[in-house]
């Protein structure tokens, strides 16, 4: 028997993620590893840096040997020996006396801080004067400082960015282990629908969604997999997503999800063995016809076939099924967000989430979110907007002036 709209709020489509498990694991070299997710706790076995070092050019000192040195009563010194970049020092500093030291040069024995040249002048090949007193620690990084030995220092289900890039080369990890990239097989349905190297007859249109969904896919860190466009045929589209699911980790089937004479998605679930639906409806808009079965032990989607409303219900629901596939262990569900203020008032119907595409603008030195109405069919539109922003299922609309969440798109 069919399944109709059993509509769910968005949180509680989100909740089923545990549903599905993280795909295995690969070791990769640490230079292909960037936006990866972590598969393994790293820690550090040495301390970072391995040396008490300068951030500054000058002279390596006793702090003690330059309190209440000033312009007019500066604190005269010694030079007692220079730093060679990456030598160990082969001498001490006592009270009274200096070491010329480079930026990254490792501070002698005796020396806690370092005088910047500019506060200092030659009176001598073997002498200098100083006109500003330094602090114990100041201008230098103290061993350890940044990282100690046997610490963790990336857990297991980060993202790898340049910065844990650079943190990895620190710690001598050649190679790194990381959670397998999804494969996400997309089908494109409908008799209205030709390939993009076909002039469109009167009725079709060209395949928007397969090329919409790869981007998005490809954006949140999966590997799409094309497998064409299904007339309206329920064993056709049988065939293709049995051929999907054996070669993917998740399916995206954009057209036949909503309740009509064309619910061809829910007809292959239930005649794809081991397939259950989890949801057939959530309560936003755009995006409300929105199928989540699990076929097996993976992710089905069933995603409305116009344009607009395919990509929100991917940005706001499948990317966090997608990045949980991937190994990510924390993360906002929408990804990361900017304020504006809303140009116009924006009506809402109680009990969905409204999900509204907005251009930013910058003017009166604030920043505003101008909202593009339009229809869900119009990829136009969201070509035109910079993010989007929600209206909650509790609220009746924004006014002009309120503040917003806008997540870039």
């Amino acid at each position: 028997m069919k399944e109709f709209f059993k509509v769910v709020h968005l949180n509680d489509l989100l909740s089923l993620r545990t549903e599905f498990d993280p795909l295995g694991t690969e070791i990769v070299p640490v230079e292909e590893s960037l936006e990866r997710i972590l598969a393994q706790e790293i820690m550090s076995d040495v301390d970072i840096p391995g040396f008490t070092r300068s951030t500054m050019d000058g002279y390596a000192v006793t702090a003690a040997s330059t309190f209440g040195a000033s312009e007019s009563s500066p604190a005269f010194l010694n030079i007692v020996g220079a730093i060679t970049m990456g030598d160990e020092p082969q001498f001490s500093i006592a009270l009274g006396q200096a070491a010329k030291i480079a930026t990254g040069g490792m501070l002698p024995k005796g020396a806690d801080s370092v005088v910047m040249v500019e506060h200092t002048d030659a009176v001598t090949d073997t002498a200098i004067e100083v006109f500003k007193s330094v602090a114990p620690g100041q201008n230098i990084i103290e061993k350890g400082e940044d990282i100690k030995k046997k610490t963790s220092v990336l857990t297991l289900g980060r993202k790898i960015r340049p910065q844990e890039l650079g943190l990895l080369a620190a710690t001598g990890q050649e190679e790194v282990k990381v959670f397998k990239k999804p494969i996400v097989g997309i089908i494109s349905t409908g008799d209205e629908v030709v390939s993009i190297d076909q002039t469109p007859a009167v009725g079709r249109i060209r395949d928007i969604n397969t090329y919409s969904l790869l981007g998005l896919v490809r954006q949140a860190g999966g590997i799409p997999k094309l497998f064409g466009i299904v007339k309206d045929s329920t064993a056709d589209l049988k065939e293709r997503c049995t051929l999907a699911l054996a070669t993917s980790d998740m399916v995206l089937v954009s057209g036949g999800s909503s309740v009509g004479v064309r619910d061809l998605s829910i007809d292959v679930i239930e005649a794809l063995p081991e397939s259950r639906v989890l949801v057939h409806g959530i309560s936003i808009s755009p995006g409300k016809p929105t199928i989540l079965a699990k076929s097996g032990a993976k992710a089905f989607w069933g995603l409305p076939g116009h344009a607009v409303s395919a990509m929100v219900v991917f940005l706001v629901g499948v990317r966090p099924f997608l990045r949980h596939l991937a190994g990510l262990s924390h993360g906002d569900t929408f990804g990361s967000y900017l304020t504006a203020r809303l140009t116009r008032n924006l009506a809402s119907v109680q009990g969905r989430m409204d999900f509204v595409r907005v251009r930013l603008i910058e003017k009166d030195g604030r920043q505003w979110a101008e909202p593009i109405l339009g229809k869900s069919g119009l990829i136009c539109t969201m070509v035109e907007a910079d993010g989007l922003i929600f209206i909650d299922l509790n609220q009746e609309g924004l006014e002009k002036g309120d503040k917003v969440c806008v997540y870039p798109i």
